[in-house]
């Protein structure tokens, strides 16, 4: 059966957020690039067991997490980058507090566990609502929004953030914006 120019059109727009991901996942951005390859073949061989009207993006993030996965399996371990050093090249940070503030939060997102890591990349990041998260993950609704929870106090206490107050400019800042705006 042939594939249909929509599905053509829908896997394309799906690269960057499944490179997103992969990233996400692996922690190395050749083997991402790799994994979202591995992910695009495979879709591409099984395009017709996708019934159009789903969500292809779920469904080819669902290909990707179980590929990733089955590479891990056959590794037997993950590579850990606890120096930070392949994180660091895979992204242009912004400039000044941005890059640390950045830094920061990379670091602490290494330190969750990776089901909870997965999670809040998965509803935070990649715009997954719950429901389509639990699909990838093949859990329970609950058990992502548990996930999600606790990653999200487990960051607020790795990154000492303690109310809103502790988001947007400095004080010194907040003073030059406001006088120059009246």
């Amino acid at each position: 059966m042939a594939v249909s120019v929509a599905f053509k059109s829908d896997l394309l727009s799906a690269i960057p957020s499944l490179r997103a991901f992969a990233v996400s996942l692996s922690q190395n951005a050749d083997k991402a690039d790799d994994l979202v390859q591995e992910t695009l073949v495979k879709a591409w061989d099984k395009h017709e067991s996708f019934q159009p009207g789903t969500n292809l993006k779920a469904w080819l993030f669902t290909i990707l997490r179980n590929e990733f996965y089955s590479q891990m399996r056959k590794r037997g371990r993950e590579v850990q980058d606890s120096d930070g050093i392949m994180t660091a090249r895979l992204a242009v940070h912004p400039s000044q507090h941005g890059q640390l503030d950045l830094k920061d939060f990379r670091a602490a997102l290494e330190k969750l566990p990776e089901d909870q890591r997965e999670a809040i990349i998965l509803i935070g990041a990649s715009g997954f609502s719950y429901e389509e998260a639990a699909e990838i993950c093949d859990c329970a609704i609950g058990t992502i929004k548990s996930r999600v929870s606790r990653a999200r106090t487990r960051l607020q206490e790795i990154l000492q953030i303690s109310g809103e107050s502790d988001f947007g400019p400095d004080s010194i800042a907040a003073q030059v914006m406001g006088s120059s705006a009246a």
